[in-house]
Parts: structure tokens; C-alpha cells; sequence
């Protein structure tokens, strides 16, 4: 497409949920679906060093805390000497499982970010993050977004769950649901913990993206971890600024794809009728899962 999308109205909303804060990609040569083209000459010496830096670090941490399906896409993609070239990542994605990356500027607006999902495309911002935002960074930068992210769309059951999210995003913008699907999309996507035969493991790219919580989650025992109820977690608030409170546990990918399958449409009207829990609630019903409890299966 070569028409570029009205971002006035995006921008304005952004400005709204981060106090004023402007967007850090250029959206100039976006698309109308905010596609622009990967540069991937562009980068330069110095960011692919970082990229590497940040890779190293992630991989000296992520065995032993990341669940095997996450480990194999990340072997498979094999990304450590440089910013990957998202046009042959892709190839390697659609070979497995149908998806493709798509370049993005940054964020993209709801509608956006939900249809490329739903069609199995995964956008993934273009720029590189700043030396001194090593250990943090504000907005989803490339790294997050390929490290964290892309290595379990090779994975067949996790993709097919992130397509189907894509799917239910577009019906609850006309539902009033999208404050529920973000809050499920964080504890599972971003903030998701896995019961494997080896233990608990991390699968939500937030925890595998990053050099601390990756640990802090599977064995400080200060958050909370819950087995995973759908309706739970669409009612749970959560921080964006500190490490979880909670982490919502899974036996399997396919029971997180069979307790998305439902209709949503009924589970919205009933939390409309119910308060949002505090990120740190455990319900009177609920276990709070020692770190050597498993979690039942479907």
C-alpha cells in the first residue's frame, strides 16, 4: 500500500496514556497498515554490537528458565551475531508455521496490531534501543520484539493461540472488551509462566527479554503465582513500571489455546458486572503455587 495512515488521532491517544510522552519511531514512511521497510543496512557497526551484547546476555540466562519450545525457536532463528534481517526471519517463520514479520515504526494503533495477527503477521519494531537503555527501556524496541517474541511463532500450538488472539482483538473493539484482552494478552504473551517436567519456566516474551525478571519470577518469593483462569485474568490490573506481582501459570500451550476458545463475548458481559482485582489479589478459591507445585492440565 502506498497510502500513509492518519496517525493524529493514534498519537493523540498515546499522548493521553503516557502523560504527553511522544512516540520515539519515525511513522513518516509508514504504510496505511503502519508497515515501513526494514532498513537493514542502515544499522550501524555500533548497534549491531549492542544487539549482540544484549543477545549474549539473554543467552547466558534463558537456559533453565525458558520453556524448550522458546530455546528451539531461538536455535532455529539463530540471531546472535547482528540485528536480524526480518525478510529472511520471515521466511524461516513461514516455512514452520505461516507467519511473517512485518516492520513496524513502534506501536501501532489496536486495529492495526490486531489484524496483522489475525492474518499471522507479527510486527516487529525497527529501531535499536540506546546503550544507556541496556537494562530498560520505555517502548517494545527491536530487540524486545524479535528476542522476546519472535522464537515461539515457530512453535505451532503458541502461534496458532497468537492468531486466534488477533481474531478475538478485532471483535472486542466492537465488544467494549479491549481493557480485558490487553490484561490477558500481558499475563500470557508478555508475562506468561509454563509448568514443564524440568519445573516452572518463562514463555511471555516481557520476562524473556529482560536481564532481571527472568529470574526474579521463577524464584523470588515475593510474587504470587496462579494457575491460569481466563476470566481471572481478564479481571487482574497489572504494573508496568516494577516487576509482576502475579504470574499466571500454564501446564501446556494447548490448554492456554483451549481456554481461549470460548466465545469471549459472554465471559465481557459478565466482568462487567465484577470489580478489577489489584495486580497482587489471591482469591479465597485460588493456591498460591510453590515453585515446586505442578499445575493441572486440561
Amino acid at each position: 500500500m502506498n497510502k500513509h495512515p492518519n496517525t493524529d488521532d493514534f498519537f493523540a491517544t498515546v499522548a493521553e496514556k503516557s502523560h504527553g510522552a511522544a512516540l520515539r519511531g519515525d511513522y513518516t514512511h509508514a504504510d496505511a497498515e503502519y508497515v515501513v521497510k526494514q532498513d537493514w543496512h542502515a544499522y550501524t557497526l555500533e548497534q549491531h554490537a549492542l544487539w549482540r551484547r544484549l543477545y549474549q546476555r539473554q543467552a547466558d540466562l534463558v537456559p533453565g528458565r525458558a520453556c524448550d519450545e522458546f530455546l528451539k525457536g531461538m536455535a532455529k532463528l539463530d540471531a546472535a551475531d547482528g540485528i536480524p534481517d526480518l525478510t529472511q526471519a520471515s521466511e524461516i517463520l513461514f516455512a514452520a508455521t505461516g507467519w511473517r514479520l512485518v516492520a513496524v515504526p513502534g506501536l501501532v494503533p489496536e486495529l492495526t496490531f490486531f489484524t496483522h495477527l489475525a492474518h499471522r503477521r507479527f510486527p516487529v519494531t525497527v529501531w535499536l534501543r540506546e546503550p544507556e537503555e541496556f537494562d530498560y527501556i520505555v517502548e517494545p524496541d527491536v530487540f524486545h520484539d524479535f528476542f522476546g517474541h519472535v522464537p515461539l511463532l515457530l512453535d505451532p500450538v503458541f502461534s496458532d493461540y497468537l492468531q486466534r488472539y488477533g481474531q478475538a482483538g478485532l471483535k472486542a473493539l466492537k465488544l467494549d472488551g479491549l481493557d480485558y484482552l490487553a490484561r490477558l494478552y500481558w499475563y500470557t504473551i508478555e508475562f506468561g509462566l509454563i509448568q514443564t517436567p524440568a519445573g516452572l519456566r518463562a514463555y511471555g516474551a516481557g520476562i524473556l527479554s529482560s536481564g532481571g525478571e527472568i529470574e526474579y519470577c521463577l524464584h523470588s518469593r515475593l510474587p504470587r503465582r496462579i494457575a491460569l483462569r481466563v476470566e481471572r485474568v481478564m479481571r487482574t490490573l497489572y504494573k508496568i513500571d516494577t516487576y509482576q506481582e502475579t504470574y499466571f501459570v500454564i501446564p501446556n500451550f494447548q490448554q492456554l489455546f483451549n481456554a481461549t476458545e470460548p466465545d469471549f463475548t459472554p465471559i465481557y458481559a459478565r466482568l462487567k458486572a465484577l470489580a478489577v482485582l489489584p495486580a497482587d489479589t489471591l482469591l479465597p478459591d485460588e493456591v498460591n503455587l510453590s515453585l515446586q507445585q505442578p499445575v493441572a492440565g486440561p
